[in-house]
């Protein structure tokens, strides 16, 4: 990188995001927007009557994606990195029975508060999402994950813990930063104009801090999610890349979704036993 493109990357915004594996700063007191896209949910507050799976999306239509043959009430539902406890607390009041894993202590404890403050029932576990010991193998009927495996190095560890956990033809719904959107950055003084940071192939990972959160997100190709789903047999059914469905409202909104898709959607179904 040249002098000239340090010294520009050097006056970036705290709010606009990080590029190397130094946290954007948001010092308490600050306003809260914006928020770095790939921070999302945390550092906000989420909606509680439905599952929402990236910033500034059609919301409403996406929950088409939990199940095809009807509403979740009933299911057995794993919330797979589940912050602070936004769609675990939708799922269980759509009727779901939630099993909510989180491998941050500060996120569970806000998300068993925030339960509780709402009268849901969920089943809270620390863990690791790739270590699912506690779950009964054949006993899951939909898993959903909210951007929570962007901070996830290794998806195929994931991947097979969850195939071994689910019933056959069950659903695995997650959704990523969309990596084009991590290739990007917006000029600093005007916060409108993109330019390129990071090569298609950059695969470092991105650290971002948000309203006292902080975390990290890793690159993760559309072809490497696809494949990787694959060779952990799992069916792949539904893919979208997608931008905002109308004028950016969320702290987490970016004006980089008006150029390149912000979220990775994508749904697996579990084949074989």
């Amino acid at each position: 990188m040249s002098d000239s493109s340090t010294r520009r990357s050097a006056r970036r915004h705290p709010s606009a995001g990080n590029l190397d594996t130094k946290p954007a700063i948001v010092r308490q007191g600050e306003a809260p927007a914006p928020l770095p896209p790939a921070s999302f949910p945390h550092g906000g507050p989420g909606r509680t009557d439905l599952v929402q799976f990236g910033p500034d999306l059609d919301d409403e239509t996406l929950q088409r994606l939990l199940g095809a043959a009807g509403p979740v009430e009933g299911l057995r539902v794993l919330d797979l990195g589940c912050g602070d406890g936004a769609a675990s607390i939708a799922l269980a009041r759509q009727g779901a029975r939630v099993v909510a894993v989180e491998s941050s202590t500060t996120r569970l404890a806000r998300a068993r508060l925030a339960a509780e403050e709402a009268e849901v029932r969920i089943e809270f576990h620390h863990s690791d999402p790739a270590d699912l010991a506690f779950v009964r193998a054949d006993s899951v009927d939909l898993v959903v994950a909210v951007y929570s495996l962007s901070g996830v190095a290794d998806l195929g560890r994931v991947f097979r813990q969850l195939h071994r956990t689910m019933r056959p033809e069950a659903a695995l719904v997650l959704s990523l930063p969309h990596p084009m959107g991590m290739m990007l950055e917006l000029e600093p003084e005007e916060q409108q104009t993109p330019y390129l940071t990071r090569t298609f192939w950059t695969d470092h990972p991105l650290a971002w801090r948000a309203g006292g959160d902080e975390g990290t997100t890793y690159v993760h190709q559309v072809s490497e999610v696809f494949t990787t789903l694959v060779r952990s047999n799992f069916r792949v059914d539904a893919r979208l890349e997608l931008g905002p469905a109308g004028d950016r409202a969320s702290i987490h909104g970016s004006a980089l979704s008006e150029w390149v898709p912000s979220t990775l959607v994508v749904r697996g179904r579990k084949e074989g036993s």
